[in-house]
């Protein structure tokens, strides 16, 4: 009975040591740096900028303008850019990617969302970045890139950009596995051809991000973050069917936004303002 006992408590030990492996002690506790304005009420994207250093672009979803947003570092809104001739269908992530013009930083703002999954095509929206000139301007023309989805309509949120391959990767959020969708760059017209290149054990994928560097990758649930390593050049979709490491993360309200920090001293996320209390978070690198 004793030996039963001792094995007991030996395989519990060893549990607990396993499963506190899963957790990264790299990154310290969320720290709320300002409080979201209302203007921001359903904030549903969010990347860090290149040409306003230490600034970050984000916009809302469906049913509001056709805007994005320049905010510093303590969540002010410091420049608003109406895109002219564009709607917001269902605007859910942001990211930098290149385009047609070498050397030129290009925003993407996907318009991917699809609760209900009705429509045929996702869309996304290429404007070359801003620079911080007033506090409002007026995009005249973005490019509108159209694509599908292999095997019919789903719901998407995220969407983040590998800068060593330039190639965008698109995931699905309701499926129990969500299903990774990679389109490789350069483009060859505004048609862009999707392609599945895997499914990922987790569901609720709402924002996602790859850092300046290509090195690490992030992606964010309602209630959980995950963090990988790439090991040299290996493809997005080999390292993400890798094991992930769970980081420490207490859930905001609808939390649906996540951007690496540029110089990657660690990443920011941002919660929805309904009632004037969302916050921009940062977890800054130990």
């Amino acid at each position: 009975m004793n030996d039963v006992r001792i094995l007991i408590i030996a395989s519990f030990l060893i549990l607990i040591a396993c499963s506190k492996k899963e957790k990264s002690s790299d990154f310290e506790s969320q720290q709320s740096v300002g409080l979201v304005s209302r203007k921001l009420r359903e904030a549903s994207g969010l990347v860090a900028s290149i040409a306003n250093p230490g600034y970050l672009w984000t916009h809302n979803d469906s049913g509001n303008s056709a805007s994005i947003y320049l905010i510093n570092d303590k969540a002010e809104i410091v420049m608003t850019c109406k895109l002219k001739n564009t709607v917001n269908r269902d605007w859910e992530d942001i990211t930098i990617g290149p385009g047609p013009e070498e050397n030129v930083n290009y925003l993407y703002v996907a318009d991917i969302g699809d609760n209900e999954a009705v429509y045929s095509y996702k869309i996304l929206y290429r404007i070359k970045e801003p620079t911080f000139l007033s506090d409002q301007i007026e995009i005249e023309k973005a490019d509108k890139l159209t694509f599908e989805l292999p095997g019919g309509a789903r719901d998407t949120e995220a969407i983040m950009v590998d800068p060593i391959t330039n190639y965008f990767y698109v995931s699905s959020k309701r499926e129990h596995s969500v299903r990774l969708y990679e389109i490789k760059f350069p483009f060859a017209s505004d048609t862009l051809h999707a392609e599945e290149v895997g499914k990922l054990p987790f569901n609720n994928i709402v924002a996602a991000n790859i850092s300046t560097d290509g090195s690490e990758v992030l992606m964010k649930t309602y209630r959980d973050i995950f963090y990988w390593k790439r090991k040299g050049n290996e493809p997005i979709p080999t390292l993400l069917q890798r094991k992930p490491v769970k980081l420490e993360y207490k859930p905001e309200p609808q939390g649906e936004a996540i951007a690496w920090k540029r110089d990657g001293f660690g990443f920011y996320t941002l919660s929805e303002s309904e009632k004037g209390d969302g916050s921009l978070f940062f977890y800054k690198r130990k």
